[in-house]
């Protein structure tokens, strides 16, 4: 991923990643440690499958934590006062209506390093968010899909 521009983030967003950033650094970081340490009592490195398996949890840490450091680095936390209520943007917490199923869906529209779907943070690089984005109450979009296509109808935008 490149982090070599801005990065529109919620408050929300940016206090998670800090969060796991700041858990990366203390907790799994040390364990990762340990664990490289204690493994290398079982023998000679290439055959041992702790010390492989360690090394690659200490690889993945490692990389989440330059990761997480450049979306801090390059991100512009969005100012709730800056999220419209009349059209949906980032940061918009977002009702719609599935013509078809006749049921609601709320989601938060949200950047896609902070995407989220099985918690209803919706990437505005999606399918649905690109459909979405400028759109207002009353509104109806047609959202291509695998299995054909989804219209919504735009019930409500909230901060």
């Amino acid at each position: 991923m490149s982090t070599d521009h801005h990065i529109v983030i919620t408050q929300e967003g940016y206090s998670k990643f800090e969060k796991e950033l700041e858990k990366l650094r203390t907790i799994d970081r040390p364990q990762v440690a340990d664990r490289i340490r204690e493994s290398k009592q079982f023998g000679e490195f290439s055959e041992n499958a702790e010390y492989e398996e360690a090394k690659n949890e200490q690889a993945f840490v490692e990389g989440r934590i330059e990761e997480l450091r450049g979306i801090l680095q390059n991100a512009h936390v969005l100012d709730p006062k800056d999220i419209r209520k009349d059209e949906i943007g980032i940061g918009a917490k977002v009702t719609v209506h599935d013509e078809e199923m006749d049921e609601d869906w709320s989601f938060t529209l949200v950047g896609s390093v902070e995407s989220d779907p099985g918690a209803d943070r919706i990437s505005d690089e999606s399918p649905v968010g690109r459909a979405l984005v400028g759109k207002k109450v009353g509104d109806v979009v047609s959202v291509a899909v695998p299995d054909g296509t989804i219209q919504y109808k735009v019930v409500k935008i909230r901060k």
